[in-house]
């Protein structure tokens, strides 16, 4: 039983570390592949202290991985089965936004 609340805590920093829209708009950008962190930066428009403790939420759950190039830090998607779950989701909105503009053009 502790075994799988173990497991079940370890999965909730995962989905924990995705609730934050900056974070979740930084995983979205590198779903086409690797980024400079000024690139998400830039993508976020947040300053690049906020960036980084974003970055590290992202690191610490184990989403994300790091490469140093010199003096720029890139970041790639790490957690191979994020691209199915957030594919599902966004259908799964665009399906509620649908339906509410049904709804509208209905009234």
């Amino acid at each position: 039983m502790t075994h799988n609340r173990q497991y079940i805590a370890e999965q909730a920093k995962i989905f924990k570390a995705l609730g934050h829209p900056s974070r979740l708009l930084m995983v979205d950008a590198l779903r086409d592949g690797e980024k400079c962190v000024c690139d998400l930066q830039a993508l976020v428009g947040d300053d690049m202290s906020t960036v980084s403790k974003h970055l590290s939420v992202l690191r610490e759950a184990g989403i994300v991985s790091t490469e140093k190039r010199g003096t720029n830090m890139y970041y790639r998607l790490s957690l191979c089965c994020l691209e199915t779950f957030l594919t599902c989701t966004g259908r799964l909105v665009e399906k509620r936004v649908l339906s509410q503009l049904d709804m509208l053009k209905a009234r």
